[in-house]
């Protein structure tokens, strides 16, 4: 028989459980090239706990929002400095208003994109796009245009001189993050270094363009969240964003200090042996006497 992928009411001590584990898998993949809302598809699926939907995981992401404010709080405030001084001034060439422009015109693409898909698939939870191996498939693919990132990327551009064409780009890219397997910062990397950054600076600007979007998505959701049936209450999902939230900063310091010396190769690999995983034991299933 093939695993729930729906989830069954919990009581409050079970979803506290899940819950901290869902809060640790989102603060170990939001931030790494591998895709959390896959992550956190898959594993409670395998798990038997059931797909616990696209609300409940957008709330989750909110513990990496936290995370990823207070790490950058610094250049987060000489960004909104430099947005609201080019305002005044009328002059929107320093490099911090530069950057507020590229981080706004980065997160339309998106927000269009998630208008269309509430409109148009009201259904998403159980949209095709969300099995399992749409998630694999996808998560090859961005395996394989990674690659090619990495491969003949020119890794010069710096973050301080990003233009708001490059936000733009990278904000398309991002848009396919609504796509479970594809994601957030896998697309992202994946087209900044397309574009020629350098590789820790592709990471940084990255964590700055996921902040309105994945901020915007957790309150929209929360209402819907704190209905689900695997929610119990409010106590597990606080526990579950306290989780994300300290994993989160712990991956975010620890992903960039790797990207100054090392290259993406070890995410490619992953993503491939996931994705491959993830279509054997998808077809395994099929296979299976009902």
């Amino acid at each position: 028989m093939p695993p729930s992928t729906s989830a069954p009411a919990l009581d409050v001590v079970t979803a506290c459980w899940h819950y901290l584990v869902l809060g640790v898998v989102q603060g170990l993949t939001e931030f790494l090239p591998i895709s959390s809302t896959a992550h956190l598809k898959v594993l409670p699926v395998l798990l038997g706990w059931g797909d616990p939907g696209v609300a409940v995981t957008a709330v989750i992401q909110l513990g990496s929002i936290v995370a990823v404010i207070g790490y950058f709080r610094a250049d987060l405030a000489e960004v909104l400095a430099g947005v609201a001084k080019a305002f005044r001034e009328s002059n929107w060439g320093s490099d911090e208003a530069r950057l507020g422009t590229a981080i706004a015109i980065g997160t339309l693409p998106i927000l269009v994109a998630a208008a269309v898909i509430k409109s148009l698939v009201p259904d998403f939870d159980h949209s095709p796009l969300r099995s399992i191996s749409s998630i694999a498939i996808a998560s090859i693919v961005m395996a394989v245009l990674l690659a090619l990132a990495e491969r003949f990327g020119s890794r010069l551009k710096r973050i301080s001189q990003v233009r708001g064409g490059d936000g733009l780009l990278v904000g398309l890219a991002q848009a396919l993050a609504l796509i479970p397997g594809v994601s957030r910062s896998g697309s992202t990397l994946t087209a900044s270094l397309f574009d020629g950054w350098r590789r820790q600076d592709a990471a940084r600007f990255s964590f700055l363009l996921g902040i309105p979007a994945i901020t915007l998505a957790g309150l929209v959701e929360l209402k819907s969240a704190l209905s689900e049936p695997l929610a119990g209450g409010v106590v597990p999902l606080l526990l579950g964003v306290v989780a994300a939230a300290l994993v989160s900063w712990w991956a975010i310091a620890w992903l960039l200090q790797y990207l100054q010396k090392h290259s993406t190769w070890i995410f490619v690999a992953y993503r491939l042996v996931f994705g491959v995983l993830l279509l054997v034991w998808t077809s395994q299933v099929a296979a299976a006497p009902n």
